[in-house]
């Protein structure tokens, strides 16, 4: 029997296992947060050990492993920073006795955070509920379930026997989605495999990402005496690689009657931009609201941005403090609606990636400060420095600052390298789909990370992007086809002399 036959029996054997692994991975809300001080389960009450990004992330980072354990994988958890399953590479000598170990290490990076639930739900986001092929939850296909797919492609490949050559680890990273020093300590402790893929995109395979650079445009406010209209904050946003999909401002006013007006103007813009605005009078104050549609930062097109909705509704009336009317100024003539940034002085494109992005994430402003949290994907042949260079003279005319977050270098390799070639033969064997090319995508993984590694999968050609958004969801027939994917891929690359 063809080994792929055998895997594919296997993994239908185990799928109802597989499906009841994810939901109660799923039910673990795993959003990386501030890291806390707990109790070391071994070490009594006068010992703590550190979660380095909270609870919930650790207690799915746990759950895998012990999972790992349980099935005979070896296991390591470096300081809980994200750790590895690990299974193969073993030599043996010509009597078959085993003699050592293979100095060759295959990768498969994968991470258990993910961005917070949002709002706007039909199914729980931690429920794992199915309805007909699909299986709706917050990481569902980022990306927990692709997480899932790899470690029972794994297991399979275990019970068939079919051990591989080359050491093969499922890597754990921990806070993907935020600031990636999970990843950077963990290859701080082990060096970095040699060849691989994350299953954290799409298919057939990416080849390129997009450079990726999170900043801030801050500034403070000079004191005003507040007594006409006044701006007293402004929120919006989850998260810098989010759409952001709510936004709120509080004015004041001296004149109630003020109130009445704004709502009037709101209602007029509601019927003219067909934008999502609403007006509530609470105490001597008046709330104003925004409603977008959420997206992954990477894709701000598929998304309706609620901060730029708002500012375009607040452009039209004269605060007192004119530090706030410049800024809304600001953000109306340069950033507004645009995601290319023309008008911010960085619209830069190139044959292999297209045209560079720009998402706004978060803004927090109030009558001393604002902070505006940008997300730039910029095109493979630029530069971070290109895209400081051109935002920079548009910035000071408006004697705003950049505090500089996150950086992530472009990553392009060539569509002849022996894994890509392998990967793409793979994909096309398994689904007859011999038209869908690989890309470049605006989307960062966790293939940057490392040397020699691209992103392969999770989502099919004509998926809808669904990550980061509501009611994000994997079919279960997807899953199932992934996980012979990434077995015969463990199974081929592990023989191949991909180095």
């Amino acid at each position: 029997m063809d080994y792929r036959e055998l895997l594919r029996k296997k993994i239908d054997e185990n799928k109802e296992e597989m499906f009841i692994f994810l939901k109660d991975l799923i039910a673990i809300r795993s959003v990386a947060g501030d890291a806390v001080k707990v109790k070391a389960k071994e070490a009594g009450d006068k010992k703590t050990e550190v979660l380095p990004f909270g609870e919930g992330v650790h207690k799915a980072f746990g759950f895998m492993l012990e999972k790992a354990r349980k099935e005979g994988f070896e296991t390591e958890n470096v300081e809980n920073y994200g750790g590895h399953i690990e299974f193969g590479g073993y030599i043996y000598d010509g009597s078959g006795e085993m003699t050592g170990t293979s100095p060759e290490v295959m990768g498969i990076v994968c991470h258990l955070d993910t961005v917070p639930e949002g709002e706007g739900w039909k199914y729980d986001p931690f429920g794992c509920e199915r309805d007909g092929d699909r299986i709706y939850g917050r990481g569902t296909i980022d990306d927990k379930g692709p997480a899932v797919a790899v470690f029972f492609a794994m297991k399979a490949l275990k019970e068939c026997g079919l051990i591989p050559e080359k050491k093969v680890r499922l890597i754990l990273g921990l806070d993907e989605e935020t600031k990636w020093e999970g990843m950077e300590h963990y290859l701080s402790e082990f060096q970095a495999p040699d060849f691989g893929f994350t299953p954290d995109a799409e298919f057939p395979l990416i080849y390129g990402e997009k450079g990726i650079i999170n900043f801030d445009i801050a500034s403070k406010f000079s004191k005003t005496d507040n007594k006409g209209l006044a701006l007293r904050s402004f929120k919006g946003g989850q998260a810098v690689n989010m759409v952001a999909e709510n936004a709120r401002v509080i004015i004041n006013s001296g004149k109630p009657e003020r109130y009445g007006e704004i709502k009037e103007e709101a209602a007029a813009f509601r019927n003219e931009k067909e934008a999502v605005i609403k007006t509530k009078v609470i105490g001597k104050s008046l709330e104003i609201t925004t409603g977008g549609v959420s997206a992954h930062g990477s894709k701000p097109e598929l998304g309706v941005n609620a901060i730029s909705v708002m500012m375009d509704f607040l452009g039209q009336f004269d605060f007192t403090n004119e530090d706030i009317n410049d800024f809304i100024d600001f953000y109306n003539r340069h950033i507004g609606y645009e995601i290319n940034g023309g008008s911010l002085g960085c619209g830069f494109s190139d044959e292999p990636s297209g045209k560079l992005t720009v998402n706004v994430g978060k803004i927090e402003m109030d009558t001393r400060a604002v902070r505006l949290s940008m997300n730039v994907r910029y095109p493979v042949t630029q530069s971070d420095k290109k895209v400081y260079e051109g935002i920079a003279p548009v910035i000071e005319r408006y004697d705003l600052g950049i505090i500089k977050k996150l950086h992530h270098e472009p990553l392009y390799r060539s569509l002849d390298d022996p894994m890509v070639k392998t990967l793409l033969a793979v994909y096309r064997e398994h689904t007859g789909d011999t038209e869908s090319a690989p890309k470049v995508i605006g989307g960062g993984t966790y293939a940057r990370a490392m040397d020699n590694c691209i992103a392969f999968g999770a989502s099919f050609p004509g998926q809808r992007d669904i990550a980061h958004q509501k009611d994000e969801f994997i079919n279960a027939s997807d899953m199932i086809k992934m996980t012979n994917i990434f077995a015969d891929a463990i199974y081929r690359l592990s023989k191949s002399g991909i180095m």
